[in-house]
């Protein structure tokens, strides 16, 4: 008999104690050198993978390319998380099947649309969990504007309302979205909720004015940004099992995310701050597993 699937979670049939991996976004990777001279796939990998990266966060790539994809995630022993845009759980079917041979450890969803609310998006979130449990692939609405997802308000009436919902969590969304410059006593109880329903982690740190900054722009926002990443840490291991996988994706992305100065040259070297965000993630984890 099968064993019984469980969506929530990521797995990877070990015994071995429920870990933190730290990935990098492939969309990261886009103009990362500041010659502006495109690395060849292959060197993205091989980059990634030297500076001690265990996966990467990406779009299913195109059949053609497939073979290359695979063979460079073996060569490099990286797993794959995928990115999804769904608008309807058939979207969500389709891309699961046409992609089973990529070996995907979960696929991430940013679902459409944000004017999509109320009894309507919380059946849409069911149908797509449904697909997620029929397909056998952990499947995380990630918490990003613009989207189902589109305030934080909305988002934890969903998570009450679906006892199985679980989230990507990208914090800066919703810090850029409610202009949150300073800490917010209204919205902590709120975010609570969606810590506690976290099972993959975006970062990036957002200003409350703009979706990315420096990670050095304001030692405040950078030590409410760890306070949260570490909260959603703790939760997770509260109920975390053997051979589970926490992943936490450095997702910086080129302009127009990154500011640019004039000239059009962006104002932070990208890969210096996803190694700063790497080094983050590992105190947040240290943090979070003492505690």
């Amino acid at each position: 008999m099968q064993a019984k699937f469980d969506r929530t979670r990521i797995n990877d049939g070990s015994n071995r104690p429920p870990r933190l991996e730290i990935h990098q976004s492939m969309w990261a990777m886009m103009g990362v050198v500041p010659s502006g001279t495109e690395l060849l796939l292959e060197e993205k990998f091989e980059r990634i993978a030297d500076a001690g990266f265990t996966g990467i966060l990406a779009r299913v790539p195109e059949a053609g390319s497939r073979d290359e994809w695979q063979k460079l995630l073996r060569q490099y022993n990286l797993s794959f998380g995928a990115h999804s845009f769904p608008f309807n759980a058939h979207d969500l079917s389709l891309q699961l099947q046409q992609a089973d041979d990529m070996e995907m450890l979960y696929v991430n969803g940013q679902v459409a649309d944000a004017f999509i609310i109320g009894d309507e998006a919380i059946k849409l979130l069911d149908e797509l969990g449904a697909v997620s449990t029929e397909q056998r692939m952990p499947f995380f609405v990630e918490t990003h504007r613009g989207k189902i997802t589109q305030d934080l308000i909305r988002t934890v009436q969903y998570a009450e309302a679906l006892p199985d919902l679980r989230f990507t969590l990208d914090i800066s969304h919703y810090v850029v979205a409610g202009e949150m410059t300073e800490e917010q006593e209204k919205a902590e109880h709120l975010f609570e909720t969606v810590l506690a329903r976290t099972s993959v982690i975006h970062s990036r740190i957002s200003s409350g004015e703009q979706i990315q900054v420096d990670v050095g722009y304001s030692d405040a926002m950078l030590a409410r940004f760890e306070t949260w990443w570490t909260k959603a840490m703790r939760y997770w291991l509260q109920d975390a099992q053997p051979g589970d996988i926490l992943p936490f994706v450095c997702e910086l992305g080129p302009a127009p995310y990154a500011i640019t100065g004039q000239g059009g040259q962006e104002l932070s070297n990208r890969w210096e701050q996803a190694l700063a965000l790497r080094s983050l993630a590992q105190g947040c984890w240290k943090r979070a597993v003492s505690e």
